[in-house]
């Protein structure tokens, strides 16, 4: 049988060979240079397409190449049909209002940058990267209609040959990545996904071993890493991959380890508190431990081992819990139902892990552990922050928009159309001004490049050939910085400049005159929109940091109230907001670990108060009555706009440590259920973590 794999529009095999890697920094300059020249094949394929069907200005089809462009075939693809969308939705936007209000130039300022700002705000809100939509929905309405108002009557055929120009960029893009050295989306994917498998094995084995400073890290960048699975997963089903890991699987997982981040954080307390391995603990109690830690260190994969570690812990948990004796025998059974339920959770991503590269649904007994219903990842949204960041983009468009009025000036309206798509594009930054600056950086050298060009080389081309040939070495550089992250936006100052300045069109249009005030145009509506962003755009990152510790503090108190999502949803919600104060925390300079334990305690006692809720009318009468107030109690100490003081914490923990012994001496069918909660609610609050022997 033949082995050779196939090699796309006969490229020969020596070629393909060329491209292996053989260092990771090579294989990351390999990925740019294929990234970059894909790409400018797909610009001038795109370009030529629409120079042979006549379009006015097909250099708009060279910009959406770039712009839709991505490193793997599959986020190409979704990103070309958000664009195609935005796009489609912007134009009848335009359309729509350019002609009703061209006679009332402010009023249609008004209204043309409220659709920007209404159109950014749900981009905000979105957070996935479907979001791209609502972007190009906004900054096609502000590319096409400002420079429309002084010719309110060609606005349609303007916004038609937009969509066309665009749509041709789009479907080359698609194509080219697709078929030409295809790179799946799903390789990545299944490489981060394994590589987050591999840490949640390590956050369990260190959390076993009692090592906070070890797996501190591990366990708040397991939060992160889950966000940047979730964003790869959206561009799966676009992907051309033979085997595509399927969804139920996928939400499965993150279900699991998201339970796992508050799980290893409550074995890792016991574990301190009990002294496992120096001698303190039950000896069974102690030998599970260690089996534990073998069945991860051998890669947690044997489902038959799992079963007989979980229904030995099971059955440790049901006699240290039948007639504890002390309060550490109750830590002790409270222990080892959290190990069996730390075993499930790593069977199960073992065998998810094996359906999703498989490509298999998961059986429906697929769980070890738990439910089998699958919430998947839920984001964080805060309409007020991005009501806000909507507004700051209509008051900076309006400034420009009332300068541009008052000074009629005649390059005011494309001014205008770069401020709103400046606006909409680095919207979604908390800080936009540095963003906006390396595109600056990228757009002087894409103006310098663009001048050289017009009026130095373009003038001596003569064939469509020779204009590839000249256009390759600026695209070629451009596309290899776009492929890495710290250059992007230097690079799209660069390819979005030169197509446009360089008047990429049927035929030779070089103007000097014109070519300049299009350079002051473009430098004044960019530096304007890094100050107008500067002013009404930023979020100082304290304040986003306060507003996720109150979200989530308020949570605590709907969920000890009754008043809130399920286990799923509240964890799934916990993990995102970690994730979204990383970043906050390292632009502040914060002391980011002392507030990102704040954030793991408010989900542990979330999750322990909301359970607790929920079984608190099968306590019995005088137990059930403690715990409603204990949890009232809890709600009024999380639910101000500060968190509860030391003293209000102290107490609660007096209250709860009365409520186990009485629960204890309870004879109610939930009473071990109980009990177990309310150590999960003493630990959370941190002060029972000190070993016992400790002074």
């Amino acid at each position: 049988m033949n082995t050779t794999p196939p090699v796309s529009f006969g490229l020969t095999t020596p070629f393909a060979a060329a491209l292996r890697v053989r260092t990771p920094a090579m294989k990351v300059d390999r990925d740019a240079i294929l990234f970059s020249a894909k790409s400018f094949a797909a610009a001038m394929l795109a370009y030529y397409i629409s120079l042979r069907i006549g379009l006015p200005k097909p250099f708009w089809a060279i910009v959406t190449v770039y712009i839709v462009s991505q490193t793997s075939a599959g986020a190409s693809l979704s990103r070309g049909v958000y664009r195609f969308m935005g796009t489609f939705v912007g134009a009848i936007a335009t359309v729509a209002i350019v002609p009703s209000f061209v006679n009332d130039p402010l009023l249609c300022s008004v209204v043309l940058a409220s659709w920007i700002g209404l159109c950014l705000f749900f981009s905000l809100l979105d957070r996935t990267p479907r979001a791209y939509a609502f972007v190009l929905a906004g900054y096609t309405t502000s590319l096409i209609g400002f420079p429309s108002v002084a010719d309110p009557g060609a606005v349609f055929d303007t916004a038609s040959l937009r969509v066309q120009e665009i749509s041709i960029g789009i479907l080359c893009t698609v194509l080219v990545h697709r078929y030409v050295f295809p790179k799946p989306m799903t390789g990545q994917f299944t490489g981060k996904l394994l590589a987050i498998l591999q840490d949640a094995r390590r956050l369990a084995r260190d959390a076993l071993a009692g090592t906070p400073e070890e797996n501190r890290y591990d366990r708040h960048q397991l939060s992160a890493d889950l966000l940047a699975l979730r964003g790869l997963a959206t561009h799966l089903p676009y992907d051309p991959a033979a085997v595509t890991p399927p969804r139920e699987a996928l939400n499965l997982m993150h279900d699991r380890l998201a339970r796992l981040l508050p799980l290893t954080a409550e074995i890792q307390d016991r574990i301190n508190f009990l002294r496992i391995g120096e001698g303190d603990a039950t000896n069974e109690l102690t030998a599970l431990v260690g089996e534990v830690q073998a069945w991860i260190a051998a890669g947690a994969a044997e489902d038959e081992a799992a079963a007989q570690l979980i229904a030995w812990a099971r059955s440790l948990q049901k006699y240290l819990g039948s007639n504890p004796a002390t309060s550490d025998e109750r830590v002790e059974a409270n222990l080892a139902g959290h190990l069996a339920e730390m075993i499930g959770l790593l069977a199960d991503c073992a065998r998810l892990g094996q359906c999703a590269n498989s490509g298999r649904r998961p059986q429906t007994a697929i769980s070890l552990h738990g439910s089998a219903r699958a919430k998947g990842y839920v984001y964080h949204r805060d309409p007020w922050m991005a009501a806000r960041a909507a507004m700051g983009a209509i008051i900076g468009i309006l400034c420009g928009c009332a300068f541009w009025i008052w000074s009629a000036w005649p390059e005011g309206g494309m001014a205008v159309s770069i401020l709103g798509v400046c606006c909409t594009l680095f919207g979604n930054f908390d800080a936009p001004a540095p963003f906006v600056v390396k595109y600056i950086v990228g757009t002087v050298f894409g103006v310098l490049t663009s001048l050289v060009y017009s009026f130095a080389i373009l003038p001596q081309v003569t064939n469509f050939a020779g204009l590839v040939a000249v256009l390759a070495p600026a695209f070629l550089f451009a596309g290899s910085l776009q492929a890495r992250p710290p250059t992007t936006f230097m690079a799209m100052g660069i390819t979005l400049t030169i197509p446009i300045l360089c008047g990429l069109g049927t035929h030779y249009t070089g103007d000097f005159a014109v070519s300049l005030n299009t350079v002051v145009a473009l430098f004044v509506s960019v530096g304007f929109g890094a100050a107008s962003m500067s002013l009404f755009q930023t979020f100082p990152s304290d304040i986003a940091i306060n507003r996720l510790l109150r979200f989530s503090r308020r949570d605590v108190c709907r969920r000890a109230l009754g008043d809130a999502p399920n286990e799923a949803h509240w964890m799934g919600l916990m993990i995102d907001r970690t994730a979204l104060l990383l970043p906050k925390l390292k632009a502040s300079g914060k002391a980011s670990p002392d507030l990102l334990d704040d954030m793991l305690r408010y989900l542990r006692i979330g999750y322990a108060a909301g359970e607790l809720r929920k079984r608190a009318p099968y306590a019995g009468r005088e137990a059930g009555a403690a715990l409603v107030e204990l949890l009232f109690d809890v709600a009024t100490g999380f639910g101000g706009r500060s968190a509860p003081t030391q003293a209000a914490i102290v107490d609660l923990e007096q209250r709860i440590d009365s409520l186990i012994t009485l629960m204890a001496e309870n004879s109610q069918k939930n009473g071990s259920r109980i009990v177990d909660l309310l150590i999960d609610l003493r630990f959370a609050f941190g002060s029972r973590g000190t070993p016992r022997g400790a002074s």
